[in-house]
């Protein structure tokens, strides 16, 4: 604490205006001071508004990411699904079909087998009718 001089009315007048002024000085810088602190808190708020916001809004984008993830996988699955059925109907369509052209296949090469036992039994009876025809030729007497 300041300490005045005493003088013939009290204090001395000099040494207390002048405290007083170091005082209003003093004052004025500090209320200086505080107002800029005030701008520099109302500006560091507003900043934390905007981050705030940018963060709600982030937040927002990740969730609306995330779900738009999920329905890409879950169609994803779906038509992974959707494509394996399809594989197996086309699958069994195939064999189906190949089972289809063995067995008219097979009912071909049975008839073409029934073919070849008809035509050999033909050629036989051909082959038997002719020696029976040189066997007659042996009774001809050519004289």
């Amino acid at each position: 604490m300041k300490k005045f001089d005493r003088s013939l009315n009290g204090y001395n007048v000099h040494q207390v205006n002048a405290f007083v002024d170091d005082v209003v000085d003093k004052v004025d810088d500090m209320i200086t001071k505080m107002k800029q602190k005030d701008l520099e808190i109302d500006r560091l708020n507003k900043e934390l508004e905007h981050y705030k916001k940018m963060d709600a809004t982030l937040n927002r984008a990740v969730v609306m990411a995330e779900e738009a993830a999920n329905k890409i996988q879950q169609s994803s699955l779906s038509e992974g699904d959707l494509i394996v059925t399809e594989a197996k109907k086309n699958a069994n369509r195939i064999i189906n079909d190949a089972l289809m052209k063995a067995e008219h296949i097979e009912e071909e090469s049975a008839r073409l087998r029934r073919n070849i036992i008809t035509y050999k039994r033909r050629i036989r009876t051909l082959i038997e009718q002719q020696a029976e025809i040189v066997d007659d030729l042996d009774k001809i007497d050519i004289e």
